[in-house]
């Protein structure tokens, strides 16, 4: 799924595909809203993205994603 990041104070999104489902995207957030210092996510290539709390934007979780069409490998 595609999850997008929206940085205070930045002029570029930060956009990540991820393994993890809607559900526990959103958990995430609402923990790092609820008081923890930031919202740390895994992309579906095992790197983490953390960001900062205090700097968070907003958070758009995209719909799953199904199997991709093209010639092209992951």
């Amino acid at each position: 799924m595609e999850i997008t990041i929206g940085v205070q104070n930045l002029p570029r999104e930060i956009v990540l595909e991820s393994d993890q489902s809607a559900e526990e995207v959103a958990a995430a957030v609402a923990a790092a809203l609820a008081g923890r210092p930031a919202l740390e996510l895994v992309d579906s290539r095992g790197r983490h993205v953390i960001v900062p709390t205090a700097s968070l934007g907003y958070v758009e979780i995209g719909a799953e994603t199904k199997g991709r069409v093209g010639f092209g490998t992951l």
